[in-house]
């Protein structure tokens, strides 16, 4: 091992395992790792596979914050108050500069989010909610006086946060993150506590297609996990008639929960489970064909855990 650190470590497990290859578990003979047993242990990072062996689980490290969170906060104190929809949790400050990071390696680029900036990036948001195809679905074509407005109105609204999606430092999509309770979604189902939604626009044309979306939603999915524990699942509230988008939702995991109304069109709500995420492994794989079948090489069959 010689003076392999931690952090050094689970950067070449993350290596290791951050890829569509087939499945990936990383084994350490324990008479090599003595000096970083306990600290991998006590992070959660491996496991005791047997007398002789640790076993690093993607589906364990890659709920550690350390390698893609610059900011790893201390969880924010839970509270209930009043809210549209019953009460909800006081929600934390919203995340300001870089929030996350993450190499892709089929683009060869790393994917980063942002907290947008209302004055510097205002010129960009214009043009894209003012792009012919944007327009069409996220209908907030407008002057920049009024996107000005918008964002205004976003930066004093505690549910809602905007995130710019950069490749390589690049900014090319545009996120609405929000937390479920409080969102018009909230209306339409049982929202938890701690549930997540999104919108998303692409605003440059030459990132989009299949390489790109899923280096982008997986990495979003991982990046509203990893920064708040206790969410529990993620949802999103398509167009019914979208047909494309719904197929790409359902290879990335998310299940069709049920169709329903908003003013302005009919809907489809989806969601993803924070524990399915990571036992399938969706960061860097397709939703399986058989979602309830734990992978071969996962913590559920190789420790028995009874997660059959």
């Amino acid at each position: 091992m010689g003076s392999a650190t931690l952090a050094g470590t689970l950067a070449a497990c993350e290596a290791l395992s951050n890829h569509n290859s087939g499945e990936v578990l990383i084994v350490l003979n324990r008479d090599g790792w003595q000096a970083l047993e306990a600290d991998l242990l006590r992070r959660g990072a491996a496991q005791v596979l047997d007398a002789d062996r640790l076993a690093v689980f993607p589906e364990l490290l890659w709920q550690l914050p350390d390698l893609w969170l610059p900011d790893r906060q201390i969880g924010f104190p839970q509270v209930m108050v009043a809210g549209p929809h019953g009460q909800h949790p006081l929600r934390p400050p919203k995340g300001q500069g870089l929030l996350y990071h993450r190499y892709i390696p089929w683009l060869d680029q790393v994917f980063s989010l942002r907290a947008l900036d209302g004055d510097a990036d205002l010129d960009l948001f214009h043009r894209w909610m003012n792009d012919e195809r944007v327009a069409a679905f996220f209908e907030e074509a407008g002057s920049l006086d009024q996107h000005r407005a918008y964002l205004a109105r976003m930066a004093q609204d505690r549910h809602m946060m905007p995130v710019l999606g950069c490749l390589s430092g690049r900014p090319f999509c545009y996120f609405e993150l929000y937390w479920a309770r409080e969102n018009r979604v909230g209306a339409h189902y049982d929202a938890g506590h701690w549930d997540r939604g999104w919108h998303v626009l692409v605003g440059d044309d030459t990132a989009r297609g299949a390489d790109f979306i899923t280096a982008w939603l997986p990495s979003l999915m991982h990046y509203m996990f990893l920064s708040e524990p206790r969410s529990q699942a993620l949802v999103g509230e398509p167009a019914a008639s979208h047909d494309q988008q719904l197929r790409n939702l359902t290879r990335a995991g998310f299940a069709k929960v049920k169709e329903f109304d908003f003013a302005h069109k009919r809907a489809v709500l989806v969601r993803l489970e924070r524990d399915y995420f990571f036992k399938a492994r969706l960061w860097a794989r397709p939703a399986p064909d058989e979602p309830g079948r734990p992978l071969q090489l996962s913590l559920s069959a190789l420790l028995n855990s009874g997660d059959e």
